[in-house]
């Protein structure tokens, strides 16, 4: 497998920005210089952790606890991270076998580049609002990252909530401004789909009505081009509306067909994970989790959708059917030895691979002291269960 098909969309086209004056309160640290270069091959190169990739019968290796900073799982790409709300894979190298990851943290407003037993660097660092379940909550890179280096985030100011584009010795261009902000609701997250438009799932601001309203921005799956302007094929000519009824959205995943595009999302009164339909409201839910685990990001592998928890240690997976129906109820993984703690953001690699990010250190996690940490995990893609 490569990490071409694994990061999706490599090939498609470059993205070109108007100029627009930068927002405030940015500061540069040091530049993103590239480090893509010839595809490298999955997953045999990555490192997998203690209780992954074993052959049936066998015993896991296993790993000693970490030593402050240093943390001995081969899975584990960065350490002492605060809180993690995005990660994007950037380069494996082919020599080494190091992996090399950006990383976001809500609450610091920082973007950093991570590699396994290297301090991490700081890239970016955004003034960021973080009341109100925002901050820097979304991350993706550009689907042509190994040309261009173009780095995406969502972040909330001290006005609104919005997207913005960082290329390397840049100072950020906004893409997309004026997104409600209010006093709850303001997280919002990023995912690229299979024809190169930006999606963007917007929270509502606190207000449950700007969700349903097609004029706002607020509570939304959107789709742009790298301007900031509807897509062509969007459901409505001139609107950026995908589909909308979203409330505090917290991952955004399309599987690596494109065929299937899904959102988690904490809703009133319980944890919801939707799949997204063109042009409609986004209505009832595929899964509902009235005990809410705090559902996260999520990977659309072929036969499972992985919902990352923040709550409660683990994720969740939900077997499925090539046409997206779920095949029995969810079944909780990585809950034990064999996992990290309580994971915030996820992103499939390709379809046993993804990268997450934890977050332990969030008020009633239980961090080992080389929390948080960027890892990678590798799923057994043969024993996909569940049962009604």
């Amino acid at each position: 497998m490569l990490i071409g098909s694994a990061l999706g969309l490599l090939a498609a086209g470059c993205a070109s920005f108007p100029e627009q004056p930068p927002p405030a309160g940015w500061s540069a640290a040091q530049q993103l210089t590239p480090q893509a270069g010839p595809v490298p091959e999955l997953p045999g190169e990555l490192p997998k952790g203690p209780a992954q990739g074993q052959q049936p019968g066998q015993q896991p290796t296993p790993v000693p606890p970490p030593q402050g900073c240093k943390d001995f799982n081969p899975a584990v790409v960065g350490t002492c991270l605060n809180p993690i709300s995005g990660v994007a894979l950037t380069d494996v190298n082919q020599t080494t076998g190091a992996v090399t990851a950006l990383a976001t943290e809500r609450a610091t407003g920082r973007l950093l580049r991570v590699t396994k037993d290297v301090d991490p660097v700081e890239v970016a660092k955004f003034d960021v609002d973080p009341a109100g379940d925002g901050g820097l909550t979304g991350l993706t890179l550009s689907p042509t990252y190994a040309e261009d280096q173009l780095v995406f985030v969502y972040v909330t100011t001290a006005t609104d909530n919005r997207v913005l584009r960082l290329a390397p010795g840049d100072v950020p261009k906004p893409v997309l401004t004026g997104i409600p902000k209010g006093p709850t609701g303001n997280r919002g997250v990023l995912a690229y789909d299979r024809t190169g438009a930006l999606l963007v799932a917007t929270g509502d601001g606190g207000n449950p009505a700007a969700a349903a309203d097609q004029g706002s921005l607020a509570g939304k799956v959107l789709r742009i081009d790298a301007n900031g302007q509807p897509a062509p094929g969007n459901p409505a000519a001139g609107s950026r509306v995908l589909a909308s009824g979203l409330k505090s959205p917290a991952g955004l995943c399309v599987s690596g067909d494109g065929a299937k595009t899904w959102v988690t999302d904490a809703g009133a009164t319980t944890d919801l994970l939707y799949r997204v339909e063109a042009g409609k409201a986004l209505g009832d839910p595929a899964w509902s989790w009235p005990e809410r685990p705090g559902v996260a990001g999520c990977a659309s592998f072929s036969n499972q959708v992985m919902v990352a928890t923040s709550a409660t240690p683990g994720v969740l997976n939900l077997p499925m059917n090539p046409d997206g129906s779920f095949t029995g109820k969810p079944e909780a993984g990585m809950t034990g030895e064999e996992g990290f703690g309580r994971i915030g953001p996820l992103v499939m690699l390709d379809d046993t691979t993804a990268l997450a990010g934890t977050v332990n250190k969030d008020p009633g996690g239980a961090p080992v002291s080389s929390d948080d940490r960027v890892v990678i995990i590798v799923r057994d893609a043969g024993n996909v269960g569940g049962k009604d």
